[in-house]
């Protein structure tokens, strides 16, 4: 629970266990008179809105908190130079110096949730260990000896009532016909970012129509990946396993699903951005805070 008088680390602690997104901005240099001193810090949450700390006032904050809402978008750190040397174009009061501050976003470890049990979950179950992902498995004829990389193994769930699904939550359904309806509609009841189901097109599209027949809504249905993965050809439990995780970077990541040989022949090199730092503010054009 965050409340007022918290330190700085144990609010961020605070959010980090809640699952928050935030982001921290730290002062790194500091080059003549500035508001802030080097070593500044502030917590930002996902809303642009700092909860703790200082790094400035004014446009200065702004730029930061702007910044920050993109890092966090992104889930990729930036360093920004604030201009305070100019009193009509530079970020804020004219202090006279420039300030180097570096925002670092702080994303809640996506979570991989498996509902089912046999060599295609055990496999997707790896990988989602190999892609940084936070692993729950939860059927009841599932151990760990089947599971050995699986952060979290839970036998006893069924209503999903002890099993956390959240917007960085990664939903596969493998049940392989086993009440597979049953899981998917709760499954939708959550804010899960992503639902599959593995099964067959037939299957897939009998189950839709189930749940549609139960009341579930079209725009929830529009959210199912079913049949799950993406189209690699897959024969093998592996392979099918592949194009699942596949399709959870692709969708995390932002990708295309074109291969990059594709993607070079279609576009003109573009030069990548080599200065330190990313981004230089100099006018108070940041944003709306």
């Amino acid at each position: 629970m965050i409340v007022i008088g918290m330190s700085f680390h144990s609010m961020a602690a605070e959010l980090s266990a809640q699952r928050k997104t935030f982001a921290v901005a730290t002062v790194v240099r500091v080059d003549g008179s500035s508001s802030a001193r080097l070593g500044s810090k502030a917590i930002i949450d996902d809303q642009g809105k700092i909860l703790q700390g200082w790094i400035g006032g004014g446009c200065a904050e702004s730029a930061v908190r702007t910044t920050a809402l993109e890092c966090m978008k992104r889930e990729e750190p930036q360093l920004i130079t604030l201009n305070m040397q100019d009193e009509v174009l530079g970020v804020g009061m004219p202090c006279g110096g420039m300030m180097d501050v570096y925002i670092e976003p702080v994303v809640p470890q996506p979570e991989l949730l498996i509902a089912g049990h046999g060599r295609i979950a055990e496999t997707l179950a790896t990988l989602g260990h190999w892609m940084n992902l936070s692993v729950t498995v939860n059927d009841p004829a599932a151990d760990r000896v089947s599971f050995p990389a699986a952060d979290r193994i839970v036998t006893r769930d069924f209503d999903l009532a002890e099993t956390r699904i959240d917007a960085k939550t990664y939903v596969v359904i493998a049940t392989l016909h086993k009440n597979d309806h049953l899981w998917l509609k709760r499954a939708l009841e959550s804010d899960a970012g992503y639902v599959a189901l593995v099964a067959s097109a037939h299957r897939s599209a009998l189950v839709l129509d189930y749940l549609r027949l139960e009341g579930v809504s079209p725009e929830k249905l529009e959210r199912v990946w079913a049949p799950a993965g993406l189209d690699l050809g897959a024969a093998t439990p592996e392979e099918i396993a592949l194009s699942i995780m596949s399709q959870i970077v692709l969708l995390r990541r932002g990708g295309s699903a074109r291969s990059l040989k594709q993607i070079k022949a279609a576009s003109t090199s573009e030069a990548k951005a080599e200065a330190v730092p990313t981004k230089v503010i100099r006018q108070c054009d940041a944003g709306s805070f």
